[in-house]
């Protein structure tokens, strides 16, 4: 085994680690090493010495990331491997293709690099790290992104200030790592978007939708659509596409309002089916007339980041559906969705199920949404399902 401060497990702690879940708890640890330092490359072993992986250390629940079941070095051509692996899935999907250079390359667990989040904006890559030893490793990633094959990457903007453990305190600061700033507008399904990763959400842009927007542009011709929590408006210049007769983006952000009319105009010049709110989304609905929307999306921002907060979270759900099954026009359809990883799929289910049993409407599923396929999941990490959505027809 190579040189590598080495954990050793408590005795009958390797069961899910020989499933190749890939997270080392800190309780199932029986010792740190000394001088042991948050984001150091360490080794894992059973109490009885038997080797399990390598990973990146860190302070909190989650004490070891593994990188590799296998005692591999942890370098740039380590990471130059994962890369064109998870290129190569991309590239198999099509996601990367004349009318679309939009997608995710990295997520973490997903692509088999755990703390690590790459988002590709045409000729960009945004970085996000979400773990330290994912932070250090920062300026090798963005190398390696720059060199991979049949990927022109000119541009790396690191962006981790708000993902990173405050714990550790890294103070890390947003940076392009490669290039500079060039053109910030991408192509997702032939549809344009101006990308704000120097100061938006996440990485500037919800790629995660992607395939939801596509679908909901099926639904959209004649009907009258309200996009709640728009951010954007990914969902509102897809069903104007779609042939909507009128559409409403709300969002309390009114930077957000105002990229979301920057999107419309990007692709729907001076036409006047749009109208973009910067008003709060339970009061928007509260005040908003029975009956005035026939298709409504609902996709808020995670109700519950920690376990801690999942109670309220699942009355948030609650109370927004019941709102929206209280205004919908007869034989409307709501998309609606949660990206709270804290939140499973059948509580999420449950907190839609009681607000429409509270609106006493019928209500039928007509799809069940998840993540798309640039973000996979794991197959040994179930906690990678992070996003669930409901299609529903109310009569």
């Amino acid at each position: 085994m190579k040189n590598r401060a080495v954990f050793t497990l408590r005795r009958g702690k390797e069961e899910s680690l020989d499933r190749f879940h890939p997270w080392v708890f800190s309780g199932a640890i029986s010792n740190i090493p000394t001088g042991i330092e948050e984001g150091d490359v360490v080794a894992v072993e059973t109490f009885d010495g038997r080797f399990i992986g390598v990973g990146h250390y860190q302070i909190g629940s989650i004490a070891v990331r593994i990188l590799d079941f296998n005692d591999t070095e942890i370098d740039k051509s380590f990471f130059a491997k994962r890369l064109k692996e998870a290129l190569t899935l991309r590239k198999s999907l099509r996601l990367d293709r004349f009318d679309n250079n939009a997608y995710r390359l990295v997520h973490g667990e997903g692509d088999f690099l755990p703390g690590l989040v790459v988002d590709v904006y045409g000729k960009t890559a945004v970085v996000q790290a979400h773990s330290p030893g994912m932070h250090y490793c920062r300026d090798v990633i963005a190398i390696a992104l720059t060199e991979l094959e049949d990927l022109e990457i000119a541009n790396v903007y690191y962006k981790s200030e708000t993902t990173l453990p405050y714990k550790a305190r890294l103070d890390p600061v947003n940076e392009y790592l490669v290039g500079g700033f060039d053109s910030n507008i991408a192509k997702e399904n032939g549809l344009l978007f101006h990308i704000d990763w120097l100061k938006g959400q996440k990485t500037g842009f919800f790629v995660d939708q992607r395939e939801n927007r596509a679908l909901l542009e099926s639904f959209s011709a004649n009907r009258s659509v309200l996009n709640m929590f728009c951010y954007t408006g990914g969902f509102s210049v897809y069903a104007m596409r779609g042939g909507a007769r009128k559409v409403v983006s709300v969002d309390s952000s009114a930077k957000a309002i105002a990229l979301t009319s920057a999107n419309i105009n990007l692709n729907f010049p001076d036409d006047t089916r749009h109208k973009a709110l910067a008003e709060d989304a339970f009061k928007y609905l509260d005040n908003m007339a029975s009956g005035e929307h026939d298709l409504i999306i609902l996709d808020p921002p995670a109700f519950a980041k920690h376990r801690s907060a999942l109670r309220n979270a699942l009355r948030g759900y609650q109370r927004l559906n019941a709102k929206a099954f209280e205004k919908i026009a007869p034989g409307g359809i709501l998309f609606t969705f949660s990206c709270s990883q804290a939140v499973s799929r059948e509580q999420f289910r449950l907190a839609v199920f009681s607000a429409a049993a509270q609106s006493q409407r019928r209500v039928r599923i007509i799809k069940q949404l998840t993540q798309p396929s640039d973000h996979p999941i794991n197959i040994y990490h179930p906690e990678g399902e992070y996003l669930k959505g409901l299609v529903l027809y109310v009569e």
